[in-house]
């Protein structure tokens, strides 16, 4: 919005010309977005309160939980107001890119909200069915995937680009869109997954979008997509200010967030998060760096599907609790003690991700 503002006001001033760069703009949608969920998040979370919109803990969980019930959820809804103020405030809205990220949050937080709605009004753990929660992600998701595959310009925005190697592309012709599709789900539900801690999943999904960032500004750049081997995609610089604007947004609410939280995120923020990421990965073409950057949100959908198969086809369980970060609780670690070292090991995964720009 400002941008276009800025435009205007240049033929006048020529000092409005600095809100056309875009590393200025993803600065100041990062601050914008922190500052809206520092000053929003306390009225926030007493109007949460006094809905009572409270905690519903699985009974067959650490013991330690039950001491959370009631705490207020769906604050994943300040990190969605932060994140499209912002984005809104200092993106190009005619960049398609941006809305498409955008949209596609909002989305998702829209069927995360409703889950943890019916939740609430039923006061148990379940909300929707996992059959009708699958099928509005699939509608976004296979939406989405398709606008992506129909509207691509160039061939390498429809291929499988493999990091450290620089000219291994795998053209995936219409299969683009299933791929896309569950990049997409996937990521979504790998973050709900892992949002089961006082802020383990928030910092993660903010190390992460910021790496993306990174990607974004670089494949928008021909200079510097060509330099560093990448795929360059016209028009994806943009997204940098929605990753600003997200890890902003994130940060704020882990202020909140934190041990022993203040308010939870709820569905309404992690499926939405987690849709944001994959999108992004999917536009920039980094859908396998997504995997090795977010690996502790891999590493909990793995632990949960490895669960399940073995309950089934066995009877005996591999963890004493999936996902497993109630694994290494009911070992005895302390729930601070899990959340520190997976923000620790994903960092080094975030770097892992970061160093396949230049090892190619």
């Amino acid at each position: 919005m400002l941008v276009w503002l800025s435009e205007f006001l240049a033929k006048y001033f020529h000092i409005f010309h600095v809100v056309q760069y875009l590393t200025l703009r993803t600065i100041l949608a990062a601050l914008t977005a922190l500052i809206m969920a520092l000053l929003i998040g306390p009225s926030m979370i007493r109007y949460l309160s006094r809905l009572k919109v409270g905690q519903m803990v699985r009974n067959d969980g650490p013991k330690s939980h039950l001491s959370k019930s009631g705490t207020p959820t769906m604050g994943g809804t300040l990190i969605l107001v932060a994140v499209t103020f912002s984005t809104l405030l200092w993106g190009d809205l005619s960049n398609r890119y941006v809305w498409v990220v955008l949209l596609m949050t909002l989305g998702f937080g829209v069927i995360g909200g409703w889950d943890d709605y019916l939740k609430l009004t039923r006061k148990n753990t379940r909300g929707l069915s996992a059959r009708r929660k699958l099928f509005f992600q699939s509608v976004l998701g296979l939406g989405v995937s398709a606008y992506l595959y129909y509207t691509a310009s160039f061939p390498v925005q429809t291929e499988l680009v493999f990091p450290f190697f620089k000219d291994l592309f795998l053209p995936l012709g219409p299969f683009f869109i299933i791929f896309s599709y569950l990049v997409i789900i996937g990521s979504s539900n790998a973050v709900n997954l892992t949002d089961g801690l006082d802020g383990l999943a928030i910092l993660p999904a903010v190390m992460v979008a910021g790496a993306l960032g990174v990607f974004a500004y670089a494949s928008g750049n021909y200079h510097f997509a060509s330099y560093l081997a990448i795929p360059y995609v016209s028009g994806t610089g943009e997204i940098a200010v929605f990753c600003g604007a997200l890890v902003g947004a994130g940060l704020g609410f882990l202020w909140f967030n934190t041990y022993p939280a203040m308010v939870f995120m709820g569905d309404v923020g992690s499926l939405a998060l987690g849709a944001a990421l994959g999108v992004i990965a999917v536009i920039v073409r980094q859908e396998l760096v997504l995997f090795i950057m977010g690996g502790i949100f891999v590493l909990e959908t793995i632990s949960v599907i490895l669960q399940v198969a073995s309950f089934k086809l066995t009877g005996k369980r591999i963890f004493k609790m999936a996902p497993i970060h109630h694994h290494f609780e009911l070992k005895g670690w302390p729930e601070p003690r899990v959340i520190v070292r997976f923000w620790i090991i994903t960092f080094v995964l975030v770097l892992c991700g970061l160093a396949t720009l230049k090892l190619r």
